[in-house]
């Protein structure tokens, strides 16, 4: 249910309320229709903690009442925004709150409309004089979309409470200062270890001599740029890579090259599968430096940090020997995953930079006594880093950067050859190799039974330099909810394109396949007409997919079986009983051979 609502300017500066986004830098993504929209999500714990970090909210009371959109329309009476161009004229925008609903979360809820002008004016929202659909469940969604992409704005939006609420007092915060010694002392926290040095210290030589370096970075959404405006160049990936080319070469156009691939909201179970792919550009890159980025997004890896530890040896053993750095980023909760994930660290000697050293102790330090910024500076939302965040990540990790070219001068000492190393976490997976529609295989055979569309609907990332995001998985096996398609039979490859219409649209997808492990890639999805399937293998039920477990289209890997006896298997995807007239979709595969 969507509600348009005329906004009257400021009427309500004497109510109190409190923030929930204060000057946020936001740039418009380009949309299929031209139009740049900015999507913010509230929804989980999103929208509590912006009213914690930004909005200085500590009665667990009011967070309470934010959980749903019956105790949010009861403590909010009003909601001010404001917009104003970073440059040029002031456009008019479309200001969008959307309220998730229960039957439909995507489409069944409130959506409040209003047009803004980007002039830094504050318009207020009354809820009273929203029309309301009796399906809201949570907050889910903030959008501002502009008529054209690549627009950049500060935006503010500020909860104004009814009568018998109170918000805290602003408090007031100065700018970071991080020329500071107290910024000094940050940096040397996140340091835990400097590892052996000889992989960055050929790859500094080989750029001050002018041959080319490839510096590449994988992890989550944090290293897709997450909460960077503009995502492109205000990451802290393509700032380490300016701090690398300050320190040791020329750039991008001239020696020293750059790869990011970051995939949101996916751990480094689908980053061992990506690897090959979306870093070594399918064996036409090899890079000399690999920053690894998966300390928040690992907590639902189904093996503990074998996966991570996989990703690892699979990157240390590639013919170029590249230096591997451990980055562990954190949330806005003080968390990550380091103590899980630095023994891998430790075991092959590698570089390790902790974000979360260095700046949770000083959160909770007084101006002038050692804080350097507040959460609300450093967080764009309670998961990802503001420009401020990433441009301290990237000087923690240009603090190794200045600490390995300032080492003494020795002979490098070798690494030590990772087949000698026993993975601490696990290594199952460090030959995993990742098979989709677009690949072919004389030991690989496929029928793609009603799974024979595909899908257009993906997620999609920005990779590298790029604004327009490219799309994840696109060689993929599709089935639909509308039936129809073909069928293939019996090719020794992924892709069905050549098939008779055996005019079915209820058959498995089945794959026969040599392994001793199997991972299915498929998409997650928000959508009512996506069902669930289950995956059996050699006749044994062994999963069942559940896209609506994350509720957003994103990619989702899910480990079939492991550490079996290596043999040819047959393997089959079938719609779940009862979802045989909905969607799914199969990404891809990861098996071990």
């Amino acid at each position: 249910m969507e509600s348009f609502v005329t906004a009257p300017r400021d009427p309500e500066k004497k109510r109190s309320g409190f923030y929930i986004m204060r000057k946020k830098e936001i740039a418009a993504a380009p949309q299929p229709d031209g139009r740049g929209i900015q999507f913010l999500y509230m929804d989980g714990e999103r929208l509590i903690t912006c009213a914690r970090i930004v909005g200085n909210v500590t009665d667990e009371k009011l967070i309470d009442m934010l959980k749903t959109t019956e105790g949010f329309r009861t403590l909010v009476h009003s909601i001010g925004v404001s917009a104003e161009i970073t440059g040029g004229a002031a456009p008019v925008l479309q200001f969008v709150l959307q309220m998730y609903g229960k039957t439909d979360p995507l489409v069944s809820g409130t959506q409040i409309r209003i047009p803004l002008t980007a002039d830094g004016m504050e318009q207020i929202i009354r809820l009273d004089d929203c029309e309301w659909s009796g399906d809201d469940n949570v907050v889910g969604q903030i959008r501002f979309e502009f008529p054209t992409a690549g627009v950049t704005a500060s935006v503010s939006v500020k909860l104004y409470l009814r009568d018998g609420f109170e918000a805290p007092e602003e408090e007031p915060e100065e700018d970071a200062d991080l020329s500071s010694p107290f910024y000094a002392e940050m940096l040397e926290r996140s340091l835990m270890q400097a590892g052996n040095i000889s992989g960055i210290r050929r790859a500094i030589g080989k750029a001050r001599r002018g041959e080319d370096v490839t510096i590449a970075f994988i992890g989550g959404s944090i290293t897709q740029g997450a909460g960077a405006v503009p995502i492109n160049t205000g990451c802290y990936a393509y700032k380490t890579f300016e701090r690398f080319c300050a320190l040791a070469g020329k750039g991008t156009d001239e020696n020293i090259h750059y790869i990011k691939a970051g995939v949101g909201g996916t751990p480094s179970e689908l980053g061992m599968l990506r690897y090959e792919r979306d870093v070594l550009r399918d064996g036409s890159v090899q890079p000399d430096i690999v920053v690894v980025e998966f300390a928040v997004n690992d907590a639902g890896d189904e093996t503990g940090g074998e996966c991570f530890d996989s990703l690892v040896r699979k990157i240390l053993k590639s013919g170029n020997h590249p230096a591997v750095i451990l980055l562990f980023a954190v949330f806005a909760n003080d968390w990550n995953l380091q103590e899980r994930l630095a023994p891998v660290g430790r075991a092959y000697d590698l570089p390790m930079v902790s974000v979360r050293d260095a700046v949770v102790p000083q959160f909770y330090k007084k101006p002038g006594e050692g804080k350097v910024f507040s959460k609300s500076q450093f967080f764009y939302d309670c998961y990802h880093p503001t420009n401020l965040g990433h441009t301290v990540m990237a000087d923690c990790i240009g603090y190794l950067f200045k600490n390995v070219d300032e080492a003494p001068a020795m002979a490098d000492e070798p690494p030590v050859p990772v087949s000698s190393i026993v993975p601490p976490l696990g290594g199952e997976f460090e030959d995993v190799k990742l098979f989709d529609r677009s690949m072919t295989s004389t030991d690989i055979r496929v029928d793609c039974g009603s799974f024979c569309h595909t899908d257009e609907e993906l997620q999609a990332v920005e990779m590298d330099m790029n604004l327009a995001p490219t799309k994840e998985f696109p060689n993929n096996w599709m089935h639909r909810a509308d039936g129809g398609g073909t069928v293939n039979h019996g090719k020794a490859t992924g892709d069905c394109g050549t098939t008779e219409d055996t005019g079915s649209w209820q058959q498995p997808f089945s794959i026969d396949i040599t392994c001793s492990a199997l991972l299915l890639i498929y998409k997650d999805s928000g959508s009512l007409a996506v069902g669930k399937a289950e995956v059996w293998a050699d006749g044994e039920k062994v999963l069942t997919a559940d896209p609506h477990l994350n509720g957003w289209t994103h990619c989702n890997p899910l480990i079939c079986f492991r550490g079996r006896e290596r043999k040819r298997r047959h393997v089959e995807v079938r719609m779940a009983p009862g979802d045989e007239e909905k969607e799914f979709t199969i990404l891809g595969f990861g098996y071990v051979s």
